[in-house]
């Protein structure tokens, strides 16, 4: 009895050494990350200073600290900023009508789809003018290519083949023009392209074509998902309330995939231009029956978030000339501790824009009654592995790939072959250019060493304290290594160039760029340990 009262003291005086040990450690990690972002701050406002002024592009005069001027270099983003206040209205005026419409008639899918279809028709008419016909001729050759072989064995093969055909054309041709039809019967509507390049856009629609193909043709076969299994792990399902994925994976019925509803799905007008991406499947379930994940409470509180998230980023903008210096070309002339700042700071503005202008759209689409995925559901500061940071950045992009490409070409028993493909795709979905082949194909390099040390800690069981410190530890590195490489593939994709991965490369391993690598990975280092201690203290809360 007394031995047993012993060992009962021995490991609760040992658990509280424990404990006591992570405090500090957490302490010491705070302290460190503190010290680390007051150094990024100041040093970036000391880069963003007068004299800099003269050799950075796409500064514009600013509002906030007048006569401080605005980076709004990146064109995605200055184009979504100035066009705000056009497009909450007339979301606002459509999410209203839609609304009104659905509740005083008590419509289901059939008839949201067509009041959706109609006020999305208007949407595209004011952005693509005329060419909404090649939008309409390729959506009805893709429904009728389904409807004729979505039982036969190939028929994704064919629906593959068509879309692709289609990616590329469009890009190649960029957008067609009516001349090359017949000059004296098609030539003067060249003169009616609207305000945005169709083709541009279309690249989400080839993604909805391809969904609305594979959810008509699973939905002739049984479907494989528990659906009971899920509502017992699910805390949403638990509740009540039916969560994305039931909506996405339970086969909706034959007669949903009609030609309305199909259209409605393709120009659904609140994601049209950039998504987040929602399966068919979902889609169609939410016109039948609008969501019930979030309430009305809950939808407003998201937008007053996004509103707070805005003014974030009009901070960041007018402090911290981050993209300027990158689409410029300046940071070539800066010392390797300058290049790094700004290519961190470069991830953080396109994580920040994408996240504001995502959340935007699905905002609107909440109070629509239909629910996409979260797209940002992670801080860009807060992945640890590639893995995870793909799983939160386009998350939406992430869940459609597992579902259309991963799984069918085999999942996890081929893991390391499908990446590559997967990866392709990606790059070549977003634009034809070696650059965006070049952050594919470095991204893959890099998720091959990650996925042979999973292989390696999953068969490695740490056993006792020592063991578990030891694996944790190399935990951190190897995701000190992985954020490192995932910055330089993002920096070469979308910034420098594959013909920019030579100077970066020698501008880090000279003398002055050795002691900067090692201050980045240490950082790194420490940001994956903050990680590592946040998810127990969310492990400790469930």
């Amino acid at each position: 009895m007394d031995m047993n009262m012993n060992n009962n003291n021995n490991k609760g005086k040992s658990k509280l050494k424990q404990n006591q040990k992570k405090r500090v450690e957490l302490i010491l990690l705070i302290l460190y990350a503190i010290g680390f972002y007051a150094f990024c701050i100041c040093r970036s406002l000391h880069l963003s200073r007068a004299d800099h002024f003269s050799k950075l592009h796409g500064l514009r005069a600013g509002w906030l600290f007048p006569p401080r001027l605005n980076d709004v270099s990146d064109a995605q983003w200055r184009n979504f900023r100035a066009n705000l206040p056009i497009l909450t209205l007339v979301f606002g005026v459509f999410t209203m009508l839609a609304n009104i419409a659905g509740k005083s008639f008590h419509f289901r899918a059939k008839g949201m789809s067509i009041i959706w279809l109609f006020l999305s028709l208007i949407y595209l008419s004011y952005l693509h003018g005329a060419c909404i016909i090649f939008i309409l001729l390729i959506a009805s050759a893709n429904f009728l290519l389904v409807k004729i072989f979505a039982n036969a064995k190939y028929f994704p093969l064919l629906l593959w083949i068509f879309n692709l055909v289609f990616l590329f054309a469009n890009r190649v041709y960029q957008g067609y023009s009516f001349s090359k039809f017949g000059r004296q019967h098609w030539a003067y509507l060249d003169k009616f392209r609207g305000t945005f390049r169709w083709h541009i856009c279309f690249n989400f629609v080839i993604l909805r074509m391809i969904s609305f193909g594979y959810d008509y043709h699973w939905a002739h076969r049984d479907s494989h998902f528990d659906q009971e299994k899920h509502i017992r792990r699910c805390h949403v399902c638990k509740s009540g309330k039916v969560c994305y994925q039931i909506l996405q994976e339970r086969n909706v019925h034959t007669n949903n995939f009609a030609f309305t509803t199909y259209l409605s799905y393709l120009v659904y007008a609140p994601l049209y231009i950039a998504g987040p991406i929602i399966s068919f499947n979902a889609f169609a379930s939410q016109l039948d029956v609008p969501q019930n994940h979030y309430s009305i409470i809950e939808v407003t509180w998201y937008g007053l978030r996004w509103v707070f998230s805005l003014s974030l980023m009009e901070l960041m903008t007018h402090l911290f000339y981050f993209n300027a210096f990158a689409a410029s070309g300046s940071w070539k002339k800066l010392s390797p501790m300058d290049i790094f700042i700004i290519g961190y700071g470069v991830v953080n503005f396109m994580w920040l824009k994408f996240f504001l202008i995502w959340r935007y759209f699905r905002f609107w689409s909440l109070i629509a009654g239909i629910e996409a995925p979260e797209n940002m559901p992670k801080c860009v500061n807060n992945c640890q592995n590639l893995e995870s940071f793909w799983k939160s950045w386009h998350a939406s992009f992430n869940k459609w790939i597992v579902r259309y490409m991963y799984i069918p070409l085999g999942g996890s028993q081929r893991k390391l072959l499908n990446i590559w493909v997967i990866f392709t795709f990606v790059a070549v979905w977003h634009d034809l250019e070696w650059k965006l082949l070049s952050w594919a194909w470095l991204t893959c390099l890099f998720f091959v060493p990650e996925m042979l040390v999973k292989s390696a800690a999953n068969a490695f069981q740490a056993e006792g304290a020592l063991g578990g410190f030891v694996f944790r530890e190399l935990s951190a590195v190897a995701g000190a290594i992985t954020i490192t490489c995932l910055m330089v593939a993002n920096l070469v994709g979308y910034v420098i160039g594959p013909s920019g991965i030579n100077w970066l490369i020698s501008r880090f391993l000279s003398k002055e760029g050795l002691h900067v690598l090692g201050f980045m990975l240490t950082s790194f280092y420490v940001g994956t340990k903050l990680m590592f201690q946040i998810h127990d203290a969310k492990q400790r809360m469930q």
